[in-house]
């Protein structure tokens, strides 16, 4: 059986390196000391799922749970008729019942661990890479190999295509990349699933169709001509940064970070055309993906050929990192660079073990995360949710457990070396995604970790350990600042550094806005109301920039509000998440329905798209289209209900009107599984516009907050 591992050091692998002692990082083990009533359970979450896999496409993350220990009896959580208002009492008890089991999945080293999984390109690079190194074999084991093919099965669509992400209609993309990926696994040209997909990529003319990044990596396995493929030169480097010449607005230095680390080693593996050494395996291959003879192909022509389905966006450092590497894309590829520079160098053996911190095995199979995780994101959103719930004394040594893993996931240093040589934004005092090892700075993961860190800091020592530092917090706040834009809002990793008209010429096809680092209404919210809570305990630090940075925000904020009152999420689906924090952003300003037409607006377009059930239910086709797209089930989804609701409490809606909100509440409670637990609906995050990806801790995390409040604020008559 598969064994969730914590803060493992992988035997003591001499290549690992680690900041702080591994904390946080997430690897999985197999090992053969499973009881036959563990065996049969696993096989019982396996076939089920596996038998619903076209009607609910994304796991539970049922083998976490089943190993998680219960050290506390479960609360049955209340139930209340619809059309009534919970009590005060009521909704105690079901944040009590929802932490009672959410504490029961916390980790040792104090973050919650989950399934950051989703998008489906992802692990067939992970796996071109292994192969093309030679080492496929010795990383992966038999187990390894097996759940894999057990998670392309589950995502194959019912036409033989896969998707983009697992929700998502097949393209060519998705295809040809997990094709090739269960070839590489061992399955057999006449495997029922291999046909089927071999035939849906010939029925679309074929994988010289397939969008660049496709193109790239077939082009390194050897099934796909280098002259195929659309230029990244590595000289495109040696362009003037300077601004005033012109061309050094759209130097790659000046890209959103995502898009520069995987195109800084994707122009090395262009330039110097690196291609695996050709295999039985890899000619059969070659021959199976295209409708016409290998040696025939046009490949000129085939530069530009784009599938319909893929066609979102129309063409017109290790050492840091510790060797996990920004992202799951850009870790393959520079492992890739340095066993094409050197097969035996200390940095290739250096990311070996790394390849582990991205697998992840849910009951659909093992999969390839979207990050080494989200467990810092995860774990400050939880604090926050506990404390808002009033639920501080009773989970005093679950938030002492977080508190730790807060603390020792902050960035300490800037990354090493000249920060402008390696384009690189300041870090030190930042709180990264995941962990401390991984270390990248972000502007809203930084703010959230600030929140938390101040939420902590309000409790006694003796429940959940010392503060930290002011110095430390000063430090934070540093970097938060730093990260505003002209516009008046904040981007991700680093400030904007040019413009969209560089869009224009963004390669991918598949997704959207990733040419430069933008501003966000989320990234906004979340770093106007850290800088708040931080400058009503220490108004003495930086106020009048504080007090600046805030009033340019709110600008920002409503510049970005839509006639209707909507915003747009770029991170969550959708527009239910960002009124969350749209209405977030105009509270720090006192603003409410009654005095706010912003706010006013915001919430009336909410109470637009709420249910019959009293919740919300928005579809990942929002993102795609930038329009509000309802699921097609009757009842809602609780993430949705929970984001909603929080922003209908910080509109201050409930002085307005309280029966939505109490339909809300109710929904929430109704929804509640009887352990404390709710149910894993339709993927809940996006990026890029085009990809879904999943927070399995998010089902957990936003009831907690959303009834927590909802009692402090309406059902206890404030």
């Amino acid at each position: 059986m598969w064994k969730f591992v914590s803060a493992g050091n992988s035997g003591s692998h001499p290549w690992l390196r680690s900041v702080n002692d591994h904390a946080g990082r997430q690897t999985w083990e197999y090992v053969d000391t499973a009881t036959p009533e563990e065996k049969t359970e696993i096989e019982r979450l396996q076939n089920g799922f596996t038998h619903f896999r076209h009607k609910q496409k994304h796991s539970s993350d049922e083998l976490l749970r089943m190993q998680s220990s219960n050290p506390r009896a479960h609360i049955k959580p209340p139930k209340v008729p619809q059309g009534k208002q919970p009590t005060g009492a009521q909704c105690q008890e079901s944040a009590r019942a929802a932490m009672y089991f959410y504490e029961t999945l916390q980790s040792h080293d104090g973050h919650w661990p989950g399934d950051y999984g989703g998008p489906m390109f992802l692990m067939p690079g992970l796996i071109i890479t292994l192969y093309v190194t030679g080492v496929i074999d010795t990383v992966l084991s038999v187990h390894h190999k097996r759940e894999m093919i057990r998670y392309l099965h589950n995502h194959q669509n019912l036409d033989g295509g896969f998707g983009l992400h697992i929700e998502g209609l097949s393209t060519m993309f998705g295809t040809v990349l997990s094709y090739v990926s269960l070839r590489l696994l061992g399955s057999g040209p006449e495997d029922a699933a291999v046909e089927h997909a071999r035939a849906w990529i010939h029925k679309g003319g074929g994988a010289t169709y397939i969008t660049s990044w496709g193109k790239f990596w077939l082009a390194v396995l050897g099934v796909y001509s280098w002259d195929g493929m659309n230029p990244t030169p590595p000289e495109m480097w040696l362009l003037p940064y300077a601004p005033w010449t012109g061309i050094g607005l759209a130097h790659p230095g000046r890209y959103w970070c995502h898009c520069r680390m995987v195109y800084l080693p994707m122009s090395y593996m262009y330039g110097k055309r690196g291609t695996c050494k050709e295999t039985p395996l890899t000619a059969a291959i070659r021959g199976e993906l295209y409708t016409q003879g290998y040696d025939s192909i046009d490949w000129n022509a085939a530069r530009n050929q784009c599938a319909k389905e893929d066609l979102y966006y129309p063409h017109p450092k290790d050492e840091s990192t510790r060797y996990i590497c920004i992202g799951p894309v850009n870790k393959a590829i520079n492992m890739l660079c340095c066993w094409f520079e050197d097969p035996d160098s200390e940095a290739f053996k250096r990311h070996v073990p790394r390849v582990y911190d991205y697998l992840w095995v849910a009951e659909d199979g093992m999969k390839m995360q979207g990050y080494n995780g989200s467990q810092l994101w995860d774990t400050s959103f939880a604090v926050q949710a506990i404390t808002a719930a009033g639920l501080a004394p009773e989970f005093g040594d679950c938030l002492r457990r977080a508190h730790t893993y807060i603390d020792a996931s902050q960035v300490r240093e800037d990354c090493p070396g000249n920060l402008s040589r390696w384009y690189r934004h300041i870090s030190k005092g930042a709180w990264p995604f995941s962990t401390g090892d991984h270390g990248w700075p972000i502007s809203d993961c930084s703010a959230d970790g600030l929140k938390a860190a101040l939420a902590l800091a309000e409790l006694d020592d003796d429940l959940v350990g010392p503060a930290i530092p002011d110095e430390r917090l000063f430090d934070c706040v540093n970097v938060i600042l730093s990260f505003q834009n002209a516009d008046g809002g904040w981007s991700t990793y680093e400030n904007t550094r040019s413009y969209p008209v560089l869009e224009t010429i963004n390669p991918s096809e598949t997704f959207g806005d990733i040419l430069i680092d933008y501003s966000y209404v989320e990234l906004s919210s979340t770093c106007m109301s850290a800088l708040a809570k931080f400058n009503r305990k220490y108004p003495g630090h930086r106020e009048g920039e504080i007090s600046r940075a805030k009033r340019r925000g709110r600008e920002y904020i409503l510049g970005m509000q839509r006639g209707d009152g909507s915003w747009y999420g770029s991170w969550g689906v959708c527009f239910t998440y960002a009124a969350w924090f749209g209405c977030e952003a105009l509270a720090e300003f006192q603003e409410s329905v009654d005095n706010s037409q912003a706010q006013a607006k915001a919430c009336d377009f909410l109470i637009s798209k709420q249910r019959k059930d009293g919740g919300w239910a928005e579809s990942y086709l929002s993102s795609q289209t930038k329009e509000y797209h309802q699921l097609p089930e009757d009842s809602s989804h609780v993430v949705n209900t929970a984001w909603a609701l929080l922003a209908l409490l910080a509109g201050g809606y409930h002085k307005k009107d309280r029966q939505p909100l109490d339909a809300a509440a109710c929904c929430l409670m109704n929804s509640q599984l009887s352990n404390g637990d709710w149910p894993q609906q339709h993927i809940s995050g996006v990026f890029n516009r085009n990809c879904m990806i999943t927070y399995a801790n998010y089902r957990n995390i936003f009831p907690i907050w959303a009834l927590g409040k909802y009692k402090a604020l309406v059902s206890s008559g404030e």
